[in-house]
């Protein structure tokens, strides 16, 4: 099939693109804006493929949105572009509002005249997957898991708007019969993970001896995804999914945030010890925590596991060790991005 993916220079979209590349044997056009987030280095895996394509471009540009549809005739849509930073979102909510809901009613609006347009065995084939997050459905108690049903309760300015997002893929589902797949996925972590986010801000952080931030008491808890875990859950849902489903999509591996830390510190004392011979548990300092801060993410993926006989297959602890290893051998990917963005210094806190 070809694959039109969108935001595939970031996070979890390179890592859809790098499967698709390597594991298959789709075609794969990536649109992505390049803002601070899109590292067009993520892609160098598989840039040579003859099956992979690059443009830069905006997702609110229905004029390029158009030709890249006519020129490159996707059968399937993966909407990954997104803001999508929470302490980012506090700080500027507009971008957040732009890109992810402005942006997305763009693209459904162009996917729709090109669904429409195509031949009825092509357009029974198609599919519009929208990616999400599990932090729409706002915070759990210390019982009970997020499932496909669960209200929508989002909490931030960054959550508020992929819910807005999630219903307009719906919308147009439902009044214009689009063939909608909508995923709602818990904490990613993995390789080339912009460094603002949790795990590579730590061990990046560790790595300069500055201390490591851990918001609050460090008692809020998440849902960890292995990111190539997830990219192996988007491919069995456009491929096999029922247009009009959502699937959520978690790594069964809850932890709270301080023990996620405390794992770290632990690998790198095992891999990189520090050359004073101390523990990098010694650098960590609570600080003051993210106004409004959810307190336990956690899903249930049953369905996605009944129905299309997906699984996570990284475990955390496998997962984190992975990880830690990655950075420490890959300097020349993210010390770039750090020259370029500061990407370690504290957000959110305008509130």
């Amino acid at each position: 099939m070809k694959i039109l993916v969108t935001g595939g220079a970031g996070f979890i979209g390179s890592a859809l693109a790098r499967h698709l590349i390597q594991d298959s044997a789709h075609e794969v056009l990536v649109l992505d804006k390049l803002t601070y987030a899109g590292v067009l280095e993520s892609l160098d895996p598989v840039a040579n493929s003859p099956r992979y394509r690059f443009v830069q471009g905006d997702i609110c540009d229905a004029v390029l949105l158009a030709s890249l549809f006519t020129e490159f005739q996707p059968d399937v849509i993966a909407h990954l572009a997104a803001e999508s930073h929470v302490d980012r979102s506090i700080d500027g909510p507009a971008e957040f509002i732009q890109t992810n809901v402005v942006g997305t009613f763009t693209m459904l609006q162009q996917a729709l005249g090109y669904w429409r347009g195509l031949p009825a065995g092509q357009r029974a084939s198609f599919r519009f997957h929208h990616i999400s997050t599990d932090e729409v459905f706002g915070s759990l108690g210390d019982q009970g898991f997020f499932v496909e049903t669960t209200p929508y309760d989002p909490r931030s300015p960054y959550s508020a708007s992929k819910a807005s997002s999630d219903h307009l893929v719906r919308a147009w589902g439902h009044t214009y019969g689009l063939p909608v797949l909508v995923t709602n996925c818990s904490n990613n972590y993995g390789p080339y993970h912009f460094p603002e986010k949790l795990i590579p801000l730590i061990v990046i952080r560790a790595l300069a001896g500055e201390p490591l931030p851990v918001y609050g008491d460090g008692a809020n808890v998440r849902d960890w995804l292995f990111v190539e875990d997830h990219a192996r859950a988007l491919r069995a849902v456009f491929e096999r999914g029922n247009p009009g489903e959502t699937y959520n999509v978690g790594g069964n591996a809850e932890r709270r945030n301080i023990e996620v830390v405390r794992a770290i510190c632990a690998e790198l004392d095992h891999c990189h010890p520090r050359p004073d011979g101390k523990g990098y548990a010694e650098q960590i300092m609570f600080v003051a925590d993210r106004p409004g801060h959810d307190q336990r993410y956690a899903i249930d993926a049953g369905k996605i596991r009944t129905d299309l006989g997906w699984e996570p297959e990284v475990s955390f602890e496998e997962g984190i060790a992975a990880t830690v290893r990655w950075y420490l051998d890959h300097r020349a990917w993210w010390e770039p991005i750090l020259a370029r963005h500061g990407a370690t210094k504290r957000l959110g806190l305008k509130a």
